[in-house]
């Protein structure tokens, strides 16, 4: 009798830890009789009471019980009304330009007196944004070199911004052997730009977005804190295969129409607020996290020109989908048309729309290195609730 209620509760912990994985600490419904946890252990969610109240939604605590029995933990269930948005597809360039200049390495400065490490002396670090130097603002890597030259050798104050921190630290710019230049030994970089693909247009505010994931410095892997920059149209003129061990990439040129220079790089996306609005043909109801569900899908992208195709793909849920902000489930191309053209999954997809049943469910951000068929997606309900955010406004509308 001992082993078997031992046996029993090691059973009923370890379906608790999953259990605690899988759900999500909230859900949004569209009626109270709509949640739907996607356990395959029978869960009874018990509604505690009305927590808060507003024109366009109520939420409410509820108790999760296992078998209806045994408690376990507990969530919150926002009643929101259907969300619908003009699903792309479509090639996007971007230009972005950085919040100061990026420190993206440090070297010491070839003198007639050896190798002078002033900038690694002074403190500065690669992530580093110089914001200014002795108060003129820092806007490009040539306002810098500038600056450096003119301080004929005297110490520069430096205002930089340090993993969301301001700091102000002092250098002294050196004179480099042969060319007789002052330096203070660092690579920085002003802007950085790419293609991507739009995931969504939402009209009920006017923002627009794509990728799926930050735009990061290709040297520090840290985010790009930007001061501006535009998304402008684009159109694909080549595809490079993905393998094994190696990513492959679509290749496009910017046609230069912008669709919109107020943007936001978020961990989410790239999103941005259009003054006006994009003309669109028809909306698709976005689908809520819980209604995913793992099979067959579409993949809505751009491999040539600029008229986006849907090719079958399949949706394989994480097991902490609902608690990872960007990885949400894993999307494997089976489509052989895409399959011969890209090899799967590519730089330039991500933003790459994935419809399911008719609904809006996400989009590609990331490609798996060791098997460029696979890659992972994001909920479109993340993405829409950044866009909502971004707006100032609420885009959960009725569909019609």
């Amino acid at each position: 009798i001992f082993f078997i209620c031992l046996i029993s509760a090691i059973l009923i912990f370890s379906m608790i830890i999953f259990l605690n994985a899988k759900i999500s600490d909230n859900y949004k419904v569209n009626s109270l009789k709509d949640l739907d946890l996607n356990t395959k252990i029978p869960v009874t969610a018990i509604y505690n009471g009305y927590e808060e109240s507003g024109s366009d939604s109520d939420t409410y605590r509820v108790s999760l019980k296992m078998f209806g029995v045994i408690p376990f933990s507990s969530t919150t269930v926002r009643v929101v009304d259907k969300m619908q948005v003009a699903v792309l597809g479509t090639p996007f360039g971007i230009k972005l330009y950085t919040d100061g200049v990026l420190v993206v390495d440090i070297k010491g400065v070839k003198t007639d007196d050896g190798v002078n490490e002033t900038a690694k002396s002074a403190g500065l670090k690669v992530g580093d944004y110089i914001q200014s130097v002795d108060g003129y603002k820092v806007l490009t890597n040539e306002d810098l070199a500038e600056l450096v030259e003119k301080s004929s050798g005297k110490e520069m104050t430096l205002s930089i911004l340090r993993s969301d921190k301001n700091h102000t630290l002092k250098v002294t710019p050196v004179k480099e052997a042969g060319s007789g230049k002052y330096r203070v030994g660092i690579w920085v970089r002003d802007s950085s730009a790419g293609v991507g693909t739009l995931t969504f247009y939402s009209p009920y505010n006017n923002v627009v977005c794509g990728l799926g994931h930050e735009i990061s410095d290709v040297d520090t892997g840290e985010k790009l804190n930007i001061n501006s920059g535009e998304i402008v149209n684009a159109e694909i003129i080549s595809a490079k295969k993905g393998k094994n061990g190696t990513a492959g990439e679509l290749v496009g040129k910017f046609t230069y129409d912008v669709i919109s220079n107020d943007l936001y790089n978020e961990y989410n996306g790239i999103y941005g607020r259009i003054t006006g609005s994009l003309p669109i043909s028809s909306l698709t109801e976005v689908a809520l996290k819980q209604e995913v569900k793992e099979g067959k899908a579409q993949i809505l992208t751009t491999v040539s020109g600029d008229t986006p195709k849907l090719y079958s793909c399949e949706i394989s849920l994480l097991l902490n989908s609902y608690k990872s902000k960007t990885q949400n489930y894993i999307v494997t191309v089976t489509d052989n048309e895409l399959l011969n053209a890209t090899g799967g999954i590519v730089q330039g997809m991500s933003g790459s729309p994935i419809l399911q049943n008719g609904k809006l469910i996400g989009a590609v951000t990331h490609v798996f290195l060791d098997d460029p068929t696979k890659g992972y997606g994001i909920f479109a309900e993340n993405m829409l609730d950044t866009a909502n955010t971004v707006s100032g406004e609420n885009a959960l509308k009725k569909a019609s």
